[in-house]
This record gives C-alpha cells, sequence and structure tokens, in this order.
C-alpha cells in the first residue's frame, strides 16, 4: 500500500486573495457594520484567525476590500479622449435595467453611513477612482471637478438603479447620455476654474 501524499502546503497569496475576494462580497452585500468576521471566514474556508493573521483586524480587510472595489476602472476609464461621453455612456448602459449590479457603488451606499467605516470608504474614493478622474483633466482645481463629476455620477445611479425614479428608469438611453455628457463636460473641461459659458457677474446687476 502507498504511503499517503504529503498534506498540500497552503498557499499563502491563494489564502490571501480568497480572504479578499470573500470580504468585498460580504462588504458590498451587508456593510461594514453587517459583515461579520466569521461570515467571510466561511465564505473563504478559513479560520477567522487567519483573518487576523493576514489583515490584522475586520477594519484592515475593510480598507482592502474598498481599495480592491475602487481601484479597478468601472464607470470612469483611463482615457482622455473624449472622456464625458465615455462616462455618460458607461453609466447610462451600466445602470440600465438588468445590467450588472455596479458593486463598488453598493459598498459605499452600505458603508459610508457607518461612522467606523467612513473613513475608509472616503479614502477608497479619493485613492482611487477620484485620483484617477483628477489624473485626467487639465486645468486648476481637478481634484473638485473630479469630485464633482463623480457626485453626478453616484447620484445618477443611486436614482436609477437603487432609488428607480420613473423618469430616469425609462429614459431613452441615447437622450440620457446625451444630457449626461452635456452635464459632465463643463466640469471636465473646464479650464482655470471660469466656466467659457458662465455668465459675468459684472453684468448681472438689472
Amino acid at each position: 500500500m502507498s504511503p499517503a501524499p504529503p498534506a498540500r502546503r497552503r498557499d499563502a497569496a491563494a489564502t490571501r486573495e480568497a480572504i479578499l475576494a470573500a470580504a468585498v462580497v460580504e462588504f458590498t452585500e451587508r456593510g461594514y457594520a453587517g459583515a461579520g468576521v466569521r461570515q467571510i471566514a466561511e465564505r473563504a474556508g478559513v479560520t477567522a484567525m487567519m483573518i487576523n493573521r493576514y489583515f490584522g483586524s475586520k477594519e484592515g480587510l475593510f480598507a482592502q476590500a474598498v481599495a480592491r472595489s475602487f481601484a479597478p476602472p468601472t464607470v470612469v476609464g483611463d482615457e482622455r479622449t473624449g472622456l464625458a461621453g465615455a462616462i455618460a455612456h458607461t453609466l447610462t448602459e451600466r445602470t440600465a435595467s438588468g445590467a450588472e449590479q455596479l458593486d463598488p457603488f453598493l459598498l459605499l451606499l452600505r458603508s459610508a453611513p457607518d461612522p467606523e467605516a467612513a473613513g475608509t470608504v472616503r479614502q477608497g474614493v479619493e485613492d482611487n477612482v477620484g485620483a484617477r478622474l483628477a489624473g485626467l483633466l487639465d486645468g486648476s482645481d481637478a481634484d473638485v471637478r473630479a469630485q464633482l463629476a463623480l457626485a453626478l455620477v453616484a447620484g445618477t445611479w443611486l436614482l436609477r438603479s437603487v432609488v428607480g425614479t420613473t423618469a430616469l428608469v425609462t429614459a431613452d438611453e441615447a437622450r440620457l447620455t446625451a444630457l449626461l455628457t452635456g452635464m459632465l463636460e463643463p466640469v471636465i473641461h473646464q479650464a482655470g476654474g471660469t466656466s467659457a459659458s458662465a455668465p459675468d457677474p459684472e453684468s448681472a446687476d438689472g
């Protein structure tokens, strides 16, 4: 009878990846407060002790999960050319009925109200999608303009996909894309902090 094969050595990188993938799912579905270390461990096929070993704490794991969620381009891409139109088109497409859920936004929605998680969510947005978008913008106040664009993106997602307001849900997709593009253009292409189409305050006296 041949001897039993030696137990396969656990791959540390694979274990860490399994934990992080499970954490992203749990935090997205349940929010920071609702996701438990034990549930994450069960989903990953490890013990809760392993989570502490690899990530230090639930807070440390959450920070990594947030970074993982917001790092890939989902609505905001990496190309400067046609940026406003590309964002508008992708946002319309990704918020249409039957489209795959935008998990980063769900994670934000379900965790940001928690005082323990708010700072981590904010940092994740700023360091990932916020920084990427700001890096694509020319002119002054790139960080502010990037956050304004993201506010429009997040608000549209919330009303169209979560709340389901009738006008946005039933809107013609081409028309909605055009409207969103028109709203994003001044923020994305504004240079020097002043829009070329803005009224002159000196002449607005009567």
